[in-house]
C-alpha cells in the first residue's frame, strides 16, 4: 500500500500503537513545537525530538470537544417544527 494514503501502524511493546503521519504546518507552528520540545527537554533533563514533543502535548492536554453538544441539544430544533403526520391518507 502507499504510505501517503494509508500510514503504517505498529504495536509498541508497552501495549500502545504508533502511527506515522505526514502533515504540513506553517513555520509558526513548527516554532511552537520547538518551544514545547525545549520545555519538555528542560523537565526531563534530556534531548527531546519534535515527534516526542507532539506526542507529549497530545497526551497531556485533553482536546476540547467544541463540536460536542449535551444529549438534550443533539436533535435539531427544525425537526420538532415539522408538522406531525396523522394515520389518515
Amino acid at each position: 500500500m502507499n504510505d501517503r494514503v494509508t500510514p503504517p501502524m505498529h504495536a509498541t511493546p508497552d501495549g500502545e500503537a504508533e502511527i506515522a503521519l505526514v502533515i504540513r504546518l506553517p513555520w509558526e507552528d513548527v516554532a511552537r513545537l520547538g518551544q514545547e520540545a525545549g520545555r519538555l527537554a528542560a523537565q526531563t533533563q534530556r534531548p527531546v525530538t519534535l515527534d516526542e514533543a507532539v506526542s507529549h502535548r497530545l497526551r497531556s492536554r485533553p482536546a476540547p470537544a467544541a463540536h460536542a453538544k449535551p444529549a438534550e441539544q443533539q436533535q435539531p430544533a427544525a425537526v420538532s417544527a415539522l408538522p406531525r403526520l396523522s394515520g389518515t391518507a
